[in-house]
């Protein structure tokens, strides 16, 4: 079942198969040496900078997070999936909110994809276990593991990093859900695509804070996605003011990429959608309680933010509202 470097080739094509059958969009293959150099050296100043604000999650496990190996023994390979989040396209007409409602990023709409992933990267290690002959270890790695899962998808040929400093793939854009297998079996990694921002510069220009600057660098202490849903206490109030209605997250420079102009709606329709996610009641989430919260956003990521900090994004979002009223 092995040739001199590699498995059998027609079993890759055969895992690759099996990984769209499982409903991902995108499915590459790369060893597990270290990310690149410059991608190391990059994420290093980055951390140093203190643009991570208080992501100090970050800062642990560096090694391990630029070297897949170092979360798996023997590690060999690294199958990277992509899963297109785009969400359904809403009808041109919709009536106005009749309550001061705030914003949710769009795969924030969707049930929490972290299990729904790992349910299927299951499937597909079950499915590696009975076509190969060798007996291989693995690790799913979903967000939960240190692992610079971009570089690694650059380098398994999903697509390229974009100036929004996101996973961008030419025919679906920057809406991509990523995870991995690390695994010892010994596979035929694939080449990295083609594909750069050129001169385009939307994404930069649409972020509403200046967290992306045309340098190259991105100020997580700046975005809105971070302040919304990272950031612990109090929000600085000239930054709070450019939060606007976000109750949760940023899509500001996602949207306003041209290689999502082009890309499909999700095709996966076993992610459960919640249209109704979209747009939350303000004063309704102040009103909330504990156990209605859980119960509400028990398969959200929301339910990640907490109560406490949902409200505290609500009362952003009001504030902001009230003063554009004033102003209009």
């Amino acid at each position: 079942m092995q040739d001199s470097k590699y498995e059998m080739r027609y079993e890759t094509k055969d895992i690759k198969h099996r990984a769209f059958e499982l409903g991902f969009d995108l499915v590459g293959i790369t060893n597990a040496s270290p990310i690149d150099v410059e991608q190391i050296t990059l994420l290093h100043n980055w951390l140093e900078s203190g643009y991570a604000g208080q992501m100090d999650y970050l800062r642990k496990n560096f090694e391990k997070r630029v070297n897949p190996a170092r979360l798996l023994k023997g590690a060999w390979s690294v199958i990277v999936v992509g899963l297109n989040y785009s969400p359904p396209k809403r009808k041109a007409k919709q009536a106005e909110p009749t309550v001061p409602t705030g914003s949710v990023a769009n795969y924030a709409q969707y049930e929490d994809y972290h299990g729904f992933i790992k349910k299927r990267l299951r499937k597909l290690i079950d499915f590696i276990r009975s076509v190969t002959s060798t007996d291989n270890e693995f690790r799913i790695c979903v967000d939960s593991a240190p692992l610079a899962e971009r570089a690694l998808a650059v380098r398994a040929g999903l697509g390229f990093i974009g100036k929004n400093h996101m996973l961008i793939n030419p025919g679906l854009g920057p809406q991509i859900f990523l995870a991995e297998i690390v695994t010892t079996l010994r596979l035929q990694p694939d080449e990295p695509i083609k594909g750069n921002c050129t001169n385009c510069h939307k994404c930069i220009d649409a972020c509403p804070t200046g967290a992306l600057s045309r340098d190259g660098q991105f100020n997580a202490n700046r975005c809105i996605s971070y302040l919304t849903i990272e950031h612990k206490g109090q929000i600085d109030p000239e930054q709070a003011l450019k939060i606007n209605n976000r109750i949760f997250g940023c899509d500001e420079c996602v949207l306003a990429c041209p290689h999502l102009q082009k890309a499909p709606v999700r095709a996966n329709k076993q992610l459960r959608f919640y249209a109704e996610r979209a747009q939350l009641d303000l004063h309704r989430i102040l009103n909330m309680t504990a156990s209605a919260f859980n119960g509400e956003f028990f398969d959200s990521p929301i339910r990640r933010l907490g109560l406490d900090r949902l409200k505290r994004n609500a009362r952003v979002c009001l504030a902001n509202l009230k003063a554009e009223n004033q102003v209009q």
